[in-house]
């Protein structure tokens, strides 16, 4: 009689528990069409251009995206920024400026500035620039300088480095190709060509009117040499 309830116990416990239907083909479809992986969306880069001048961060060009797009790698932040690559150097001699464009580095930065040497000494440091910036002018050049000019970035951790930053070898190395220096001469301005002519000009002619008046002051005091006739040789 003790054993019993248990029996009755065991029986209703068994009868609670749902019996385990058998899986059809059907089934193992229907859970291999629920781990199929959805093709991921094909790799488009930002529009995104280092050189371009004004050009946005390529993360605000990220979040402003309809489409996902892919950004350029940058180095830390905890870093100094790697050089910036100096462009093209276009010289107005007329306006006595140049206008010098540069790419950004593969570093986050958060201002560039200009640095131009005349000759041996100390550069003259141009104004803080934001880092949408690639080109930037450059004013007073005298005509007929010769100038080294280069492009400096800078963000938390400090700014790229510069060849010749302490003044050595400028006037006679060369830097890195493809580096953030580079060599600019201005030419003379044509009026300065024309004016020079115009002076040469007037200094031959003037030197020419001197010689003549000269030449007819001696005429004039000395008369004109003439020649002794020969007479001819007369035979014994």
């Amino acid at each position: 009689m003790l054993g019993s309830p248990c029996l009755l116990w065991l029986l209703a416990v068994t009868s609670l528990v749902p019996t385990a239907e058998p899986l059809t083909p059907q089934d193992f479809e229907e859970e291999e069409e629920d781990e199929t992986a959805w093709p991921p969306f094909p790799a488009v880069l930002c529009d995104y251009d280092r050189c371009r001048h004004l050009q946005l961060p390529c993360q605000e060009l990220q979040r402003a995206s309809p489409t996902p797009c892919l950004c350029p790698g940058l180095s830390s932040p905890a870093l100094r920024p790697e050089q910036p690559r100096l462009g093209e150097v276009r010289v107005v001699a007329e306006a006595g400026l140049a206008v010098v464009h540069w790419c950004a580095p593969s570093s986050p930065v958060h201002e560039y500035w200009l640095l131009l040497w005349e000759g041996s000494g100390a550069p003259q440091k141009g104004p803080s620039l934001n880092s949408t910036v690639r080109r930037a002018e450059l004013k007073g050049l005298k005509p007929g300088g010769a100038y080294v000019v280069c492009v400096v970035a800078a963000n938390a951790a400090g700014e790229s480095s510069v060849p010749w930053a302490d003044g050595k070898g400028i006037e006679g190395a060369d830097g890195p190709a493809f580096g953030p220096c580079g060599r600019l001469t201005v030419p003379p301005r044509p009026q300065t060509l024309v004016h020079a002519a115009v002076g040469v000009g007037t200094a031959l002619a003037l030197m020419s009117c001197a010689a003549l008046v000269w030449h007819f002051f001696l005429r004039q005091r000395w008369g004109c040499p003439r020649r002794t006739a020969t007479r001819p040789a007369t035979g014994l």
